[in-house]
């Protein structure tokens, strides 16, 4: 099973369609899935929105009457993958977003770098778009977090978009005792990466394909907040570095 984990928060113009198109995608995959979105507390018609949805996909929904932040969202989400999953060594969960901001073509790619043995699987894209800056500090988000975030050979930490198999994720939380994340937002995103690649004993990289003409929604806020999160939290984290190389498939290339 691969459950698809998404975090929506006041985004009821795209997540409908994200998760559509997650559909038509998998749709020549002999592999089942299960989608887990998490409400964080929307304002929107967000809520109605999936319950639309839940009547015709394979949906369960988690929804907050107030806003949590996305670590606590992902972090719920993917408890909740390990609680259903009776095969954690087989099984594993994707994270999405609930706009466009990764094309959902990327999610193949993670998928059959998963199924070639890779416990954690991390879609990169440093280029993606946005302001020169904010691409800026993505970019330079490996430098910001150290030194208590290393994790040599990915280069985009922030995509937020990583497949991870169930049994490293038990042990993840197992070996965390508490909280998964120690921060939130962008910022987590990072984390989670770091924390699954502490224990993981095979890690793979993918290129995003072109977003053919889908358009994110994600509000950028400020490049420089974003770069002094992450340099704060590279001194305040303390994540052990994998021991293991990281195996990079060939680059996709980008539509000019």
């Amino acid at each position: 099973m691969i459950y698809f984990c998404a975090a929506a928060h006041n985004d009821a113009t795209t997540v409908g369609l994200v998760l559509w198109k997650v559909r038509q995608v998998f749709s020549a995959f002999s592999r089942e899935y299960h989608f887990l979105v998490a409400d964080d507390g929307s304002t929107d018609t967000t809520a109605a929105v999936l319950e639309s949805y839940q009547r015709v996909l394979p949906l369960s929904l988690i929804r907050y009457e107030g806003h949590q932040g996305y670590a606590a969202c992902v972090e719920a989400l993917l408890k909740d993958a390990l609680t259903r999953s009776d095969r954690p060594k087989r099984d594993f969960a994707i994270t999405i977003h609930a706009d466009f901001e990764v094309s959902p073509d990327t999610l193949p790619l993670l998928v059959r770098a998963m199924e070639s043995g890779a416990d954690l699987v991390v879609a990169e894209d440093p280029d993606a778009n946005g302001t020169f800056a904010r691409r800026l500090v993505r970019r330079s988000a490996p430098w910001l977090l150290r030194p208590g975030v290393r994790v040599p050979g990915i280069r985009d930490l922030l995509s937020g978009v990583c497949a991870v198999r169930l049994s490293t994720l038990r042990y993840c939380f197992e070996r965390t005792k508490t909280a998964l994340f120690e921060t939130d937002g962008t910022c987590a995103r990072a984390e989670l990466v770091a924390r699954t690649a502490a224990v993981a004993r095979q890690i793979s990289v993918v290129s995003t394909p072109p977003a053919a003409g889908l358009v994110s929604t994600t509000a950028e806020g400020s490049a420089l907040g974003l770069a002094l999160e992450l340099f704060r939290a590279g001194r305040r984290l303390r994540v052990p570095a994998p021991s293991v190389e990281v195996q990079r498939a060939p680059e996709v290339q980008k539509a000019s």
